[in-house]
């Protein structure tokens, strides 16, 4: 017998046995820091399962239950609206694909408010596909430094996010181009400052048939941290009148759909599930709820304003 020798059965069992540490490691996934979950009471509401839905002509929702994400496909690539959490990325991007969509081509991701829970994905997103990232200036701002603006009503009380740093700033009123479709930057601040809705045409088919005014319109809810007043304090004058503006304008946009931030802001998520069931005619086609969506927000800071004069007196 040679000086070192095992049986065959032996001998499978010890290469088995040392292959087991390699192979462990090789499944375990590497931890991605752009996709960890942000904690939130609110996380496993706005996460909820959501089955994507063509809305409208080259109109797409790929976002989750709670947070509004929108895919816009032109003839030289897509335009993404928002990102929802950073633990919805793998939602967002399995929604993309199951449309029959291809992540690559991404070109743009354009971003509403530069919070937590519409900006967390975004630079996931953005690594993955190789899109430019699209904001208003304040909002490049804070997604460039992970965080929310020390003037955020907010400020204080919201969570960091992956920062983005390459952000191409878009001025208000200014359109944004690919494929023969134009996306038009408009900014409605007092949620955030750099808070900005965004306003195309969606057409049924290429050749420019059945066509209507879509909005994706960022949060207009006055809500602050608790030191916070609209209505004016050491830190800053009366917020009232901007902010008045800012929801009057946006009644004025022309809009035949309207996608909201958080689809239950807007009721955009029973049209969704509607939409969903084959309902007739399209339940997003509503000339109103852009106007209705404002003065629902117009009274929830007349609201905040009697509250906080209220406080004042007290």
């Amino acid at each position: 017998m040679p000086p070192f020798f095992l049986s065959k059965t032996l001998l499978s069992i010890a290469l088995a046995s040392s292959a087991l540490p390699f192979a462990a490691h090789a499944e375990t996934p590497a931890i991605d820091p752009l996709t960890q979950p942000i904690a939130s009471p609110y996380a496993a509401q706005w996460n909820r399962p959501q089955q994507p839905a063509r809305i409208h002509g080259d109109t797409y929702y790929v976002g989750v239950g709670g947070l509004s994400v929108v895919l816009i496909h032109t003839r030289e690539g897509l335009i993404l609206i928002d990102g929802a959490l950073p633990q919805s990325v793998a939602a967002i991007k399995e929604h993309i694909l199951e449309l029959g969509f291809r992540l690559e081509d991404i070109k743009f991701i354009l971003n509403t408010e530069a919070h937590f829970d519409h900006s967390g994905g975004i630079a996931a997103l953005a690594r993955d596909s190789g899109a430019q990232v699209v904001a208003s200036p304040l909002g490049a701002q804070a997604l460039r430094a992970g965080r929310v603006l020390d003037t955020d009503p907010q400020a204080g009380a919201i969570d960091p996010m992956p920062a983005v740093q390459d952000v191409r700033e878009i001025a208000d009123g200014e359109p944004l181009e690919l494929g023969g479709v134009k996306v038009t930057a408009r900014y409605t601040p007092g949620h955030t400052p750099g808070s900005t809705s965004w306003t195309w045409v969606s057409c049924e088919d290429a050749a420019g048939q059945e066509c209507l005014n879509v909005v994706f319109g960022a949060s207009l809810t006055p809500v602050g941290a608790g030191h916070f007043h609209f209505s004016g304090d050491a830190a800053h004058g009366d917020m009232t009148p901007a902010f008045r503006r800012t929801m009057q304008d946006f009644a004025r946009l022309p809009c035949d759909i309207l996608i909201s931030a958080h689809p239950d802001h807007s009721g955009a998520d029973e049209k969704l599930r509607r939409l969903l069931e084959g309902v007739t005619p399209n339940p997003f086609i509503d000339a109103q709820a852009c106007s209705q969506y404002a003065a629902k927000n117009e009274a929830k800071l007349d609201a905040r304003i009697a509250k906080e004069k209220a406080a004042a007196t007290e």
